[in-house]
């Protein structure tokens, strides 16, 4: 324990990027050990840490942990940002880098900064700001939120002296380091003498008591810097003159005294890709004392003993005489402070969602109840018994649970996003809502499909509902709320993007200089070792898996053997990995309430407000605040129905406006009304195996899981995409579902209740409700709540709490088993069935809510085939174009290339709905508004209309885009007899770029002897301009009918008891060995366009391989190298 009394009132975590180290719940845990009983968070211009340091502080109370949380910010001042905004605008007009102008979310701290005075524009200096109170926190929330406006940031936030005076009650603030406020004056006056230096201070420190009065203290600190010490001297005379208390701080970085060298190397990494600042050496100290301060959680007794340590110091002791009872009192004051004069209070969490979704003078239980009963009526179903019990239930528990302005405020986002796109049926198990489906949130019946409302919300549950809301433009409608609502109303939620083990270790390396060739080894193979014995641990037999960090550490022989080499690399590793790299956005997360900038820090990335929290899979910040989120996501597939309802428009000769895409969609597609029973859609697409984008039917083991399956139903398709996952793939469910499917009439069931959840899935527990409602119909008084955490229950292993919650429904489970006529050993089997099946159960809700959309694309691909493609391949990133293009052909579809006069801005369809047209966004190197240019002034039947028309903007449609188009093709249709081939029309109408009529004929004249590309060449610009590859054009009938007649397979279906393929380079890759000898790797594909590598060994020079040109070649194949071959020259053979 420490005989001085203190606490830390300036201090750093790892959410101050680049600077400090660790998360709260270290610093605390190692401040209280070290035998503090309070410490204060004051991260740089944000409080991104306080939702952590809440939850932690909660934890350790809990624990009987007597400790008290500070929560503050070290903000970025200038005393009059009017002043330095009147110095900016002189200079915005003077080039200036982009990162200049961009506001971002990720601060790295540059130390060396606060020193420099010339530039205003990058001038701030530190203020360390804490809350007092909840009034206090709300105004440090305000002020931070000021700080990342657009008028008042340039590299940092910034506040001043007119948002003090507004915002400070219930703040302290201190005078903070060798980059503060104090330090401002020194720094910029030192030159002139110390009566300036002191006139400056005088200066600043009557506005601060002027706010502050005394909340105003002045701030000392200990370390080996000589400067540090002048700027002591300067504060203790300032504070001795105005009477003005001092306090001694730490400003600590790191949780504890051995992380001082992690946190160097972690400053160094920060700056990696930047240019690193002068005060920062490449090299790391060798020790503590090389870098002259020791920035961890310190007690009384430490502080005292660094101030008497870096005091001794001769040319330190020489510049300054301390009186040790002054600090020993600025020492102490901080306890004083700590307890005294901040509240032991614990930040308001109220839930916060907006009052503009309530009507003036209704409570949100009454109007929530009034929108249900009347979306129920809509739809016809208020007389019918079941829907309104189940609705009055439902409405019961969320009025119970205090939800129902959650639910108005996500009926009226919907409201919104149906106005302007088409959304998704449903996602996750909000469909299993009768409420949602009445308030028209989700388009899912849940009566109708079986769905339980306790899988998505519990009387008794805890925790926020979640309803995730798919759209076609996700950005499209947060743009529009927050722009019809209020930026202070929808804010966007944070990610915070961590260091990862692979960049580490290579990032790491470099500072210790191992060698790249040891290192890329190590981080191409960890993974890959790690993989099996991770997924055995876990049980999985099939599917994708991702090791953990600790799964990698500990399963890769080649990391552990690399580590153990390098030890300290493996020290910091541990040490960073986790760690805060940077701040990014949310996919899809939103924050909706009213005056958010009170209630939560906000900050600003890209220009866009947003959270200083998060919220997802692993972090969960904003709800322990008060706040909830709304996911609204992007699914590509709606996008794709929207453009094929447009497509089918455009060919009805209908107006595409969203109106009428909306009515069709309702009309047509709406899963109330769409026909799931058309036994056409069901052949042609799932047993067929048509699926061609077709939603969860993308990847080959799904298509042929389906086409086995043969499903007719929805339920089948819900069973099948269920199935296709790690877990029940690798307990052979796929296989026996099948089986059970063809000969439904050997399933066995136990009793009619059982038939009655399981029928529909072959006796098979596929679903997480079943087990729940199961447990809740078989049991003795066994509620749907308890058989909702009974499959929550069933996945958790060895916690005695959870063990005893277990037993206790087993009991009733057992109880009412046995009186429905159940032996015991028929029931303890059922519910070890149950805990197997709970492994991999999956959520009904959600099963269903995306086999409609499954189903959707189906039938439109069944019905409206053309305009399904043209969708399809608009949507298609450009690596999967070319497999896409094949999937189209082999449906019979003509490609249309490119062309000026016929291509769009997207996939088109043909008059005669036999061929797709290729549009110009697919041309790189084309721009938004040179197509804009085309699409607005064509038909072109002449070059000249092309090249001389008054009505297009040549800025636009410039040289660089008729190149572009010329050697693609699409200008080929304005080639006339004036050109001897295609390279004298380049020549003549791009690369000398004619400004008149008459300069053009005298091109022609000029050029004429071009004549046209090679063969080579136009396949090369077809390829590289459209990223298209035309088999058609190198696959000649002669060399079909070689491969065909030689039982050649593409390289793509290897056999590898054949052992050849045949297939067409596309890119050669040349790469050494560790031992210097030369290789390749062959990047190929052939007519089922999969890209796939082939590595050459030992290739000599005789060895020649002719890119876009068709091979045969004998091949070998092995998992960990892939294909290969040991002499191109022997068993390459060209097949043109």
């Amino acid at each position: 324990m420490s005989n001085i009394k203190f606490v830390n009132l300036h201090a750093h975590d790892g959410h101050s990027i680049g600077d400090g180290l660790g998360y709260p719940d270290e610093h605390f845990d190692f401040a209280f050990n070290n035998g503090l009983d309070a410490h204060a968070i004051t991260n740089h211009g944000h409080m991104n840490s306080v939702p952590h340091i809440l939850m932690h502080t909660d934890k350790m109370k809990a624990e009987g942990k007597d400790f008290k949380a500070i929560y503050g910010v070290e903000a970025y001042f200038t005393p009059s940002i009017a002043e330095w905004r009147v110095e900016y605008d002189k200079k915005k007009n003077k080039k200036r880098s982009k990162k200049d102008q961009e506001i971002t979310a990720t601060l790295i701290e540059d130390e060396s900064e606060a020193r420099r005075v010339k530039n205003i524009l990058n001038r701030r200096r530190h203020l360390v700001l804490l809350a007092q109170n909840q009034t206090g926190l709300n105004n440090l929330f305000k002020l931070v939120s000021l700080s990342y406006r657009p008028e008042n940031f340039y590299r940092y936030p910034r506040i001043d002296l007119d948002m003090l005076k507004k915002y400070n009650e219930g703040i302290i603030a201190t005078s903070a380091c060798l980059g503060g406020v104090y330090a401002g004056c020194y720094w910029e006056h030192k030159e002139e003498g110390e009566q300036a230096v002191m006139d400056a201070l005088s200066d600043i420190t009557e506005k601060m008591l002027n706010i502050f009065d005394d909340r105003w203290y002045a701030e000392l600190q200990w370390n080996a810097v000589p400067e540090q010490h002048e700027l002591n001297h300067y504060t203790i005379a300032i504070a001795k003159k105005y009477d003005i208390p001092l306090v001694s701080t730490v400003d600590s970085h790191y949780p504890n005294p051995e992380a001082w060298k992690d946190r160097e190397l972690y400053k160094r990494l920060a700056w990696l890709g930047k240019s690193m600042p002068e005060w920062l050496s490449g090299d790391l100290p060798t020790s503590v004392d090389d870098i002259g301060y020791e920035l961890y959680p310190k007690n009384g007794d430490q502080v005292w003993e660094s101030y008497k340590k870096y005091t001794a110091i001769p040319e330190i002791t020489e510049q300054v005489d301390y009186d040790d009872q002054i600090i020993l009192e600025s020492i102490e004051r901080t306890y004083h402070i700590a307890h005294e004069r901040i509240e032991d209070f614990r930040p308001d969490t109220t839930v916060r969602l907006p009052s503009f979704v309530l009507k003036e003078g209704e409570n949100e239980d009454y109007t929530l109840t009034k929108a249900a009963i009347e979306g129920l009526r809509s739809k016809g179903l208020h007389q019918d018994e079941k829907y309104v019990d189940r609705l009055r239930r439902e409405l019961n528990v969320i009025s119970g649970r205090g939800f129902s302005k959650y639910f108005l405020t996500m009926k009226a986002i919907s409201d919104r996003a149906q106005e302007i796109s088409l959304v998704g049926p449903a996602r996750g198990s909000a469909a299993g809502a009768l409420t949602s489906y009445v308030l028209g949130i989700t388009q899912v019946d849940p009566i109708r499909w079986g769905l339980l409302f306790e899988r998505f919300l519990t009387a008794d549950g805890d925790g926020y509902p979640d309803i995730d809301y798919d759209v076609a433009n996700p950005m499209r409608l947060k743009e529009t709320l927050i722009r019809e609502w209020g930026s202070n109303v929808v804010v966007p939620i944070s990610n915070f993007n961590t260091l990862k083990l692979r960049s580490l270790i290579k990032d790491i390396s470099k500072f210790y200089d191992i060698p790249f060739k040891e290192v890329n080894p190590v981080t191409s193979k960890m993974f890959d070792e790690a993989t099996p014995a991770a997924k055995a641990v876990h049980g999985i037999k099939a599917g994708v898996y991702t090791p953990t960090f600790e799964e990698v550490m500990k399963f890769s022989s080649t990391l552990q053997e690399f580590l153990n080499k390098y030890p300290n690399v493996k020290t910091h590793i541990e040490a960073l990995h986790g760690q805060v790299r940077s701040v990014s956005r949310h996919a899809g997360g939103v924050v909706i309430g009213e005056d958010l900038d009170k209630h939560m820090p906000l900050i600003n990335s890209g220009g866009v407000t947003q959270t200083p929290w998060s919220e997802g899979m692993n972090v969960r910040h904003l709800e322990p605040m008060g706040f909830i989120k709304f996911d609204l996501l992007g699914l590509a597939t709606i996008e794709m129905i929207e453009q094929c309802i447009t497509n089918i428009l455009k060919r009805e000769g209908k107006d595409t406006s969203f109106e009428n895409i909306k009515s069709f969609y309702d009309e047509r597609l709406h899963p109330d009304l769409i026909d799931l029973e058309d036994q056409s859609v069901w052949k042609n697409i799932f047993q067929d195996g048509k699926f061609a984008g077709t939603f969860q039917l993308t990847q080959e083991g799904a298509q042929k899981f389906c086409v086995k399956a043969k499903p007719s139903k929805i339920d089948h398709l819900m069973a099948i995409t269920s199935i296709y996952r790690p877990g029940p793939l690798s307990a052979k469910v796929d296989k026996q579902y099948i089986s059970a499917k063809e000969n439904p009439n050997e399933v066995e069931y136990k009793n009619d209740i059982l038939k009655k959840y399981t029928e529909d899935t072959y006796g098979f527990l596929i679903y997480q409700e079943q087990i729940a409602i199961l447990a809740h119909k078989l049991g003795k008084d066994v509620s749907l709540d308890e058989g909702n955490k009974l499959r929550k229950l069933l996945t958790k292993k060895g916690n005695p709490e959870v063990v005893k919650k277990k037993n206790k429904i087993f009991n009733k489970f057992l109880a009412g088993c046995l009186d429905k006529g159940f032996s015991k050993e028929d029931a303890e089997g059922l519910w070890q069935t149950f805990e197997y099946f709970s492994g991999y159960g999956f959520n009904k809700s959600h099963a269903a809510s995306y086999c409609l959309i499954s189903y959707q694309c189906a039938f439109l691909l069944n019905y409206y085939p053309a305009e399904w493609l043209a969708a399809f391949l608009d949507r298609e990133p450009e690596s999967r174009k070319e497999q896409a293009i094949t999937i189209a052909k082999g449906l019979g579809y003509k490609i249309e290339r490119i062309d000026i006069n016929t291509s769009g801005a997207t996939w088109g369809v043909s008059e005669d709905g036999e061929t797709l047209v290729q549009p110009l966004t697919s041309i790189k190197g084309l721009g938004e508004k040179a197509i804009e240019q085309i699409l607005n002034n064509r038909p072109f039947s002449t070059v000249e209309e092309l090249l001389f028309n008054s009505d297009i903007v040549y800025s636009k449609l410039n040289k660089k885009a008729l190149d572009v188009l010329a050697r693609c093709g699409g200008l080929n249709s304005l080639v006339d007899e004036r050109f001897t081939g295609l390279r004298h029309f380049w020549s003549s109408v791009v690369v000398d770029r004619p400004k008149s009529k008459k300069r053009l004929l005298q091109n022609i004249e000029t050029y004429q002897g071009e004549g046209d590309f090679s063969e080579e060449e136009k396949l090369e610009y077809l390829v590289s301009l459209t990223g298209l590859f035309p088999f058609d054009q190198v696959m000649t009938p002669a060399i079909l009918r070689k491969i065909r007649d030689g039982y050649i397979n593409p390289i793509s279906e290897f056999d590898p008891e054949l052992g050849d393929a045949w297939f067409i380079p596309r890119a050669i890759i040349r790469k050494k060995t560790k031992t210097g000898k030369d290789y390749w790797i062959l990047e190929v594909i052939d007519s089922n366009s999969q890209t796939t590598k082939i590595r050459c060994w030992s290739v000599k020079d005789r060895d020649v391989i002719y890119l876009n040109r068709p091979y045969h070649a004998k091949l070998s194949y092995n998992d960990s190298w892939g294909f290969s071959t040991r002499s191109v020259y022997q068993n390459f053979k060209l097949l043109a």
